[in-house]
């Protein structure tokens, strides 16, 4: 591994670079915020992908990649004088520090979901109205409905044990099947959303991040079809002429692989 003084010269050399970059290069010199957004979100879920799979060394890229953009919008924002890499990482610095009173303070958290109450009592006192304002609208709703969750777990919104949400869940499968009797769209929609907002909770109790067991459950499913798909080839066969019987031969190969 590096050391400290080396970790410090490679940011600064990408510290340098960017500075080049944005004088020489017509395409690094013409981008905003704006036009850096999709990309920035493109890297991260290239990133996610990389965790998910194991693979460190694409983990690695992939963090360089994301790197590159936090100092490109650091960049940006010094040149109109409003911020620049120094006062993005200083206020990263002291955010920590006041939200870690139990490390640089004499505040006691004796586990880890203390100082996760911690953290949301402390954010209310900085003066968000709700503990819920740190949850970004445009995020996945998986993702966003395990924050929400998460968040008002912290303030003590919660269930006691994970029976309690199993029943819960439960409950709302009973009232799904109901409406799906009814056959009412709008509301066998607002069920099915009931019902899956129990699931992610569930999976919190279990310890499990749902976003993450869901996308294994799709890489899973995606390797499983294509190696139907090749083994359908093979035979020279379009999958809409095979049976259901036929297909589920090869599925269940794919299964042993």
């Amino acid at each position: 591994m590096n050391s400290r003084k080396e970790q410090l010269e490679a940011f600064d050399r990408l510290l340098t670079i960017m500075d080049e970059l944005r004088e020489q290069c017509p395409w690094d010199r013409k981008q905003t915020m704006e036009s850096l957004r999709h990309l920035t979100i493109e890297e991260t879920y290239e990133l996610g992908d990389a965790i998910l799979d194991n693979d460190l060394e694409e983990v690695r890229k992939e963090l360089g990649d994301l790197l590159l953009h936090l100092v490109f919008y650091a960049k940006i924002g010094s040149e109109t004088k409003d911020f620049d890499i120094a006062d993005v990482a200083n206020g990263i610095c002291d955010k920590l520090i006041d939200r870690h009173p139990h490390i640089y303070g004499d505040v006691e958290a004796a586990d880890e979901e203390e100082v996760k109450r911690n953290w949301e009592n402390l954010k209310l006192k900085e003066g968000k109205k709700s503990v819920l304002e740190g949850v970004p609208r445009t995020l996945p709703a998986v993702v966003k409905a395990s924050r929400i969750q998460e968040k008002v777990a912290g303030v003590g919104f919660d269930w006691e044990k994970p029976q309690q949400v199993f029943e819960k869940l439960q409950e709302e499968l009973g009232e799904l099947q109901h409406e799906i009797n009814t056959e009412n769209k709008d509301k066998i929609e607002a069920e099915f959303g009931d019902v899956l907002f129990s699931m992610i909770n569930y999976a919190r109790f279990l310890d499990i991040n749902p976003e993450n067991a869901l996308e294994r459950t799709n890489k899973k499913f995606i390797t499983r079809f294509q190696y139907l798909e090749s083994k359908a080839k093979e035979q020279n066969k379009a999958l809409k002429d095979m049976t259901l019987a036929e297909m589920d031969v090869f599925w269940n190969e794919a299964k042993l692989l």
